[in-house]
């Protein structure tokens, strides 16, 4: 019978389950991610080799003129040694790990989940998956509030497959695009598009790409050609949350 279940066991029949549980799923980029994975032993005792969590993120690359939905790892963390759970023991193990500063917000169609895995050598591995939710940190918020008090409005929040000169250590970069609908820019600008590259929830640098709108003949051009479109890199301070507006509205102005 032992020999029995442990062939069940290497197809994942009877074998050991694993749980994790979040003591919070709403968090910022930068914040600890605390939490306790829960194994309970199955019908024969097993060694698990290694405990990971993995960050994982969904971003879209386009593939022969259609986009495909891909996943990625945005950070990985092994959480113990080997040890052996016996049949039917349950143990728990606690965890506190820190989210990358340039983990992607939960906007849009962009989902970020904590899959949890044991490696167990000649089974099938148990898994578990928890979705969380990635809110702005102040300093980036602050850039969205000042877009909106210049009479933006967000359209579109994206992960994309990051080209090669913007890529960094993930395969995407998240674009967040607004449109003018109200104030000085409105007559001026088609979009702005804003990305966020964090190095802490005090300094973010960000590249803002500046959209003029058409007029005449040669704008149309220019249109046609994206020679309408401005790359702005400018980096942002924690200080600067008080005088976030007229900072954007100053450089956006100057590529109007």
């Amino acid at each position: 019978m032992s020999l029995f279940n442990k062939m069940l066991a290497s197809v994942g029949i009877g074998a050991a389950k694993v749980d994790t549980k979040l003591y919070e799923s709403r968090l910022t980029a930068g914040d600890p991610l605390k939490g306790v994975v829960e194994i309970v032993g199955g019908n024969v005792e097993q060694t698990i080799d290694d405990i990971y969590l993995s960050l994982c993120a969904t971003y879209v690359k386009e593939v022969d003129d259609r986009k495909v939905t891909k996943q990625a790892i945005v950070e990985k963390w092994k959480l113990s040694d080997p040890f052996t759970i016996g049949i039917g023991e349950r143990k728990e193990i606690p965890f506190s790990v820190q989210l990358p500063a340039d983990t992607p917000l939960t906007v849009g169609r962009t989902r970020v989940w904590l899959h949890t895995g044991l490696d167990i050598k000649n089974a099938i591995d148990p898994t578990d998956s928890d979705y969380v939710h990635i809110q702005p940190f102040p300093l980036m918020n602050a850039v969205f509030t000042a877009m909106d008090r210049l009479g933006f409005r967000l359209r579109e929040a994206e992960c994309k497959e990051a080209s090669y000169h913007l890529r960094k250590r993930l395969p995407f970069i998240q674009e967040f695009e607004f449109v003018p609908i109200s104030g000085e820019f409105r007559s001026k600008l088609d979009e702005v598009e804003i990305m966020f590259f964090p190095h802490s929830h005090e300094e973010v640098e960000m590249l803002i790409q500046i959209d003029r709108r058409a007029r005449g003949l040669v704008s149309l051009f220019a249109e046609a050609l994206d020679l309408d479109e401005t790359f702005v890199r400018m980096k942002v301070y924690q200080n600067d949350m008080p005088v976030m507006e007229q900072k954007l509205a100053s450089v956006i102005r100057k590529y109007c």
